[in-house]
């Protein structure tokens, strides 16, 4: 099966949920144009990301009768869609969320694990942690979605490769910090070869999307990246620029890599669990 993907690298408005609407179905129709099947979109896309304050303002229940899902969920019934978004649960707490849109319904939303509370990022302030890690079927195979800190603690893409996903949707607002040995950006080289790393390690696709422009001084990258199950880099966006990234993934590469490297086969998810009982009931 071949699976056209597309990665919608824009810059939101921050709080502004009409205007980076208005920019997803612009995304979606140019998508479509494209013949994209999976449009996915940066986290907190709908929203932008120095939220603050401006979180209870624009947070938005996981419901299809939400104004602000609603047309998008419209919108999915020509291709599928990754979409970032504050979200607000029945009890008021409030989540870095990404929601999986198929066939007019809500299929998969992923709630943010890992809240990076370090140096310039402060969102263990704003939001509540997320507690699950799943895959979930797709008429394309079985995917996982992740938020970025997510996937720079190696215990949820782990737990999608044992779920058995094919294919790992990556979103982020990664700012740009730091200028390496070769003169290149350091956060973009260093989220690059996670990437690769990944796809490598669970013999899998690994689908980034990462978003551009500036909030409050802090400047975000892009380079949207796709790569295959050998570790190859198959596509990648401009660095800085908005821009729609599609790429065609031959799905057909999963089974030949993972018969060269059966490493899902061999892996022993019950010593894991043995060992990390052992080290837990020394804590």
């Amino acid at each position: 099966m071949k699976l056209t993907v597309g990665l919608a690298q824009l810059s939101p408005k921050l709080g502004d949920v009409q205007a980076n609407l208005a920019t997803h179905l612009r995304f979606v129709e140019q998508a479509v144009e494209q013949g994209v099947d999976l449009l996915v979109f940066p986290e907190l896309s709908l929203t932008g990301y120095m939220l603050q304050d401006l979180v209870h303002e624009v947070s938005r229940v996981s419901d299809p009768g939400d104004p602000l899902l609603a047309p998008l969920l419209e919108a999915s019934r020509k291709l599928d869609l990754v979409v970032g978004f504050a979200e607000r649960d029945v009890r008021g707490r409030l989540y870095t969320s990404g929601a999986y849109l198929a066939q007019g319904r809500i299929a998969h939303v992923h709630r943010k694990i890992y809240l990076p509370t370090y140096g310039m990022f402060d969102e263990g302030r704003d939001f509540d942690w997320g507690e699950e890690a799943r895959a979930f079927d797709t008429r394309f195979g079985r995917m996982g979605l992740l938020i970025c800190e997510d996937f720079w603690h190696v215990s949820p893409p782990y737990l999608l490769w044992l779920d058995g996903a094919d294919v790992m949707l990556l979103t982020s607002a990664s700012p740009s910090r730091g200028i390496d040995h070769r003169n290149k950006l350091g956060s973009s080289r260093f989220v690059e070869l996670v990437n690769q790393a990944y796809a490598s390690m669970f013999v899998c696709f690994m689908v980034h999307a990462n978003r551009v422009g500036f909030e409050d001084g802090v400047n975000f990258w892009g380079g949207s990246t796709v790569y295959g199950p050998d570790g190859e880099l198959i596509a990648q966006a401009p660095y800085f620029e908005e821009s729609l990234l599609v790429t065609t993934l031959d799905l057909g590469a999963l089974r030949r890599a993972r018969a060269r490297l059966p490493l899902l086969r061999d892996e022993r998810p019950d010593l894991t669990r043995r060992e990390l009982e052992r080290i837990l009931s020394k804590a």
